[in-house]
């Protein structure tokens, strides 16, 4: 159970990060102590105010912690890292921009490791907003981090298409029906990546981000589950309860918010040295939430111990 714990890693340029970070925060906490116990109340925009010191603070002075994948997290990891070389991928973008700082580090990370391991990739989007997030990963990770890899050779972009489950419906027994082409108008019979590749049930793994509808439920109830297809899925936080019935029946693994990014980046920069020095922005967000999250708890003490302050001293004649 001390899996979750983070351990500080490395800071951004030296330890000025740490020292500014518990310098403002104890402080700050210290001074909030005393107010509490002095005044029995402290105004609630100095929490708020509070709040937004310790999660600005580790932003301007950036701290990286290590993470520790989790089962749920390691399961799909070692699902892709153990596939066969050349195994075909499937990855939907079903996502927005307001999702995209939580899921987007995860698309980048999965994009990162399945071409690494010479997998097959096939990049596609159920929701119109996708496939422009779709073309930041292919921007920003595919084209300047794998340059030797050829479209259409290793990996395939067929772009968004609407229908929502209808479209599911379609390509769980043909691709062509629904994808005549790819985003580029090149016939799919033309792509190489499709060669032995007629329907979802050729795929190796599906693997959905994003966490609205339709989504990994969507892909589970009309192509994972009828077609047999291994799946996994990185989601919004608020989403992830919602899946974890499905797991590890349905769903090998699951991604939950920047926490499981973090998790899963993690694991990449142990096992690859070629990817210690990109961006990791799952992992840089962690530090700012788990400070977050420490004040946040720091507060509930704080008040419970100001709360049997107080009572004690109107009971005292």
């Amino acid at each position: 159970m001390t899996g979750w714990i983070p351990r500080i890693i490395a800071i951004s340029g030296s330890d000025i990060g740490i020292i500014i970070s518990l310098v403002v925060i104890g402080g700050g906490l210290a001074w909030l102590l005393k107010q509490s116990i002095k005044a029995g109340d402290v105004d609630r925009r100095i929490v708020f105010l509070f709040i937004f010191i310790s999660v600005s603070v580790p932003i301007l002075f950036p701290i990286t912690f290590s993470e520790t994948a989790t089962p749920i997290v390691k399961k799909l990891y070692d699902r892709i890292e153990n596939l066969p070389e050349g195994s075909a991928v499937l990855i939907s973008f079903d996502f927005d921009p307001a999702m995209a700082p939580e899921v987007q580090p995860m698309a980048d990370a999965f994009a990162r490791h399945c071409l690494a391991k010479n997998h097959k990739v096939i990049f596609m989007s159920l929701w119109a907003t996708g496939q422009s997030l779709l073309s930041t990963t292919l921007q920003n990770v595919v084209r300047p981090e794998f340059p030797e890899k050829i479209e259409g050779v290793d990996f395939a972009n067929l772009g968004y298409k609407a229908g929502n489950e209808g479209v599911l419906n379609v390509i769980v027994t043909n691709f062509r029906k629904m994808f005549p082409t790819d985003v580029n108008s090149i016939p799919l019979d033309s792509i190489a990546v499709f060669k032995k590749i007629r329907s979802c049930q050729d795929l190796d793994l599906i693997i959905s981000i994003g966490g609205g509808k339709p989504g990994a439920k969507e892909w589970i109830l009309f192509v994972g589950d009828p077609a047999n297809v291994p799946m996994g899925c990185g989601v919004a936080a608020v989403t992830a309860p919602q899946l974890y019935p499905y797991y590890p029946k349905q769903l090998l693994g699951i991604l939950g918010g920047i926490k499981g990014a973090a998790e899963y980046e993690s694991e990449l920069v142990r096992h690859y040295d070629r990817f210690a020095d990109v961006k990791k922005p799952g992992l840089r967000m962690m530090g700012p939430q788990t400070l977050a999250h420490v004040v946040i708890m720091a507060f509930i003490v704080l008040g419970n111990i100001s709360y049997f302050v107080t009572r004690r001293r109107g009971k005292k004649p």
